[in-house]
């Protein structure tokens, strides 16, 4: 069958701020309590979906969740008789609580789930798991919302099954695409899935990171393959390099990124390093009966370290429609001169199957630590599962105008973390998040819609 990959990309929330909330996550922990600019970051995101979907890809948006999170405030006990009480009582007796209730994370629609094409799955439907985000506080307050929201958008039972988040607590932590690649000849066909996790459950793994936590288990990774009803000669559970995640490399798209046939990744991000490789290679090949294009980059060519404060491999790995394999990178690749030397010596390299490097401006993500691959969740469908989703969530010309309008008029410039205690913060988001879901078309799916 004919599908293409389509990029469902978050739109950045309205409290987009820099808590430093996400231990493990180096970006993050070394802007805390800069100021951030919620505008400029929605705004950079949506021209970034602009300029592939006038390179004929197809993109979608995914809308930001309800935030400040006030029923998640309520739920924890605090008990203010207002929305403006209820703030600063919050404020005042556990801020770092507040910060989590206005975290914008949810913009990072590789965490929101993981997804099984129908090609894939043996009752032809694609499968969706919310991610249930065990591992952060932050993040673990999204799962909920993110079900919500696919069963809108994905909404056709004959096309489409929406799981609910795991259950297990900490056993069965699961993250999300970040940590799950789908190797193939074409979209449409029969894929290989590559889930990469941290730790077992049990703890069984011969090494484990010793400086940041791991957050994705075997466990979840085998309870998702389950429950997609994915074949298992299609599947490969492969450990993340643990020495990589004490590095910063808190998932694996901040050190692989993979496209149809082409797997990039430096040397380091796999346990088992050359025989994880090895085992790559030959489950494509046994599967496709055709060779896998490894771009493996050595620590003597990108360093560890230039990697993850450059997110070259949280860069997006795209399949022309003229079937050329591009890369999207943040321009913090394009200013650091080794790594820009690299790239460049991949696309002039006759044997490698790069053909472009593209650079955008994302730097208000990156400074929270989430490059242009954090930003999107791929969802492979065919013609007639694109005809068949509920909401208006394809870009065209007019939605970019419309989601531009509407940033402008409702995004403040700036937000210090300080500014989290303005009760004015909640009623500028409900009126923003409010008027979006009429221009996607989406109807009530937030906090305070279906409670009114």
């Amino acid at each position: 069958m004919i599908a293409h990959e389509v990029n469902f990309d978050g739109l950045v929330g309205p409290t987009h701020n820099y808590a430093g909330l996400s231990l493990g996550n180096v970006a993050s922990l070394n802007n805390k309590a800069s100021e951030s600019r919620p505008k400029e970051a929605a705004l950079q995101g949506l021209q970034k979906m602009k300029f592939l979907a006038d390179k004929g890809f197809i993109q979608g948006v995914l809308p930001p969740h309800e935030r400040p999170a006030l029923w998640m405030l309520r739920h924890w006990g605090f008990q203010g008789k207002d929305d403006a009480t209820l703030i600063h009582q919050v404020a005042q007796e556990d801020m770092a609580l507040l910060q989590v209730a206005c975290s914008a994370s949810a913009m990072w629609t590789a965490n929101a789930a993981t997804v099984t094409p129908s090609a894939d799955s043996l009752d032809n439907r694609v499968h969706f798991t919310p991610a249930n985000l065990s591992s952060k506080l932050h993040r673990a307050i999204e799962a909920e919302q993110t079900e919500i929201t696919l069963r809108k958008i994905f909404a056709s039972q004959e096309h489409f099954q929406i799981h609910s988040p795991l259950q297990g607590g900490d056993a069965m932590a699961d993250e999300g695409a970040a940590n799950h690649t789908r190797l193939c000849l074409d979209h449409g066909n029969t894929g290989l899935h590559l889930f990469v996790f941290g730790r077992s459950g049990g703890g069984l793994e011969e090494r484990a990171p010793s400086t940041f936590p791991a957050r994705q288990t075997r466990e979840s990774c085998s309870a998702i393959a389950r429950n997609h009803r994915i074949p298992p000669r299609q599947l490969l559970f492969i450990q993340q390099n643990p020495d990589a995640i004490d590095a910063g490399v808190f998932h694996n798209d901040v050190i692989a990124v993979g496209n149809t046939h082409t797997l990039f990744c430096h040397e380091l991000a796999f346990a088992e390093g050359t025989k994880a490789l090895n085992r790559i290679q030959e489950s494509y090949r046994i599967l496709t009966g055709a060779e896998l294009n490894l771009l493996l980059v050595p620590e003597f060519g990108v360093s560890l370290s230039e990697a993850i404060s450059t997110y070259l491999f949280n860069s997006q790995l795209l399949t022309t429609p003229e079937m050329k394999t591009v890369l999207l990178a943040p321009r913090e690749c394009e200013e650091n001169k080794r790594v820009n030397s690299f790239l460049e010596s991949l696309v002039a390299d006759p044997d490698s199957p790069l053909s472009a490097v593209w650079y955008k401006d994302l730097r208000q993500s990156m400074r929270n630590g989430g490059g242009p691959a954090c930003l999107r969740l791929r969802v492979a469908l065919t013609g007639e599962e694109l005809s068949h989703l509920g909401a208006r969530v394809i870009l065209d010309d007019i939605l970019y105008e419309d989601l531009t309008s509407w940033v402008n008029r409702h995004y403040r410039d700036t937000l210090q973390v300080n500014d989290l205690r303005d009760p004015n913060l909640v009623r500028e988001s409900r009126i923003a998040l409010d008027e979006l879901t009429q221009i996607m078309d989406l109807g009530a799916i937030y906090p305070i819609q279906l409670e009114g």
